[in-house]
């Protein structure tokens, strides 16, 4: 029959007594959510911990110190919830940043690195500036070649 622990002490038991408030809610907290990393990311387990003690009545502050995410994600959420699209609280979007600059012509460059013999990636780097225009750093050419000789 449950217990005599809650996080609000307002409530009482059903014996009428106080209910004992939980030493440390926030353990409890990240138990909860790296349990459920087994299970997703942990963006979406936060959110999800999140949206459940939305529903419960959770004050903001509480539910940022609790999940560990930003107050401007608790009434992101809040307005999603408000905005009836619960579905959309349930996936994540990957990646929000620019795309790379060689993106599209990636073929292009293996291409000609087939074709003619190009020994540093300095190199490679002034080929992808004649010949597309693009300004490539030696590392950001590094990683276009391990991205390319991976097959990725």
């Amino acid at each position: 029959m449950g217990g005599d622990y809650s996080m609000n002490e307002r409530y009482t038991t059903p014996r009428g007594r106080p209910a004992k408030p939980l030493p440390n809610p926030s353990l409890i907290t990240r138990a909860v959510i790296q349990f459920l990393q087994m299970f997703m990311s942990e963006t979406l387990a936060k959110r999800v911990v999140s949206l459940i003690l939305i529903a419960v009545g959770t004050p903001n502050l509480q539910i940022t110190e609790l999940t560990e995410m930003s107050d401007r994600s608790i009434w992101n959420l809040k307005k999603d919830i408000h905005g009836g699209d619960i579905d959309s609280l349930f996936t994540t979007e990957r990646g929000g940043g620019r795309p790379g600059k060689a993106k599209g012509i990636e073929g292009a460059i293996a291409e000609e690195l087939e074709k003619n013999n190009y020994h540093t990636r300095q190199q490679v780097a002034d080929m992808i500036l004649d010949k597309f225009g693009i300004s490539m750093s030696v590392s950001a050419v590094g990683k276009l070649l391990k991205k390319t000789a991976s097959g990725g």
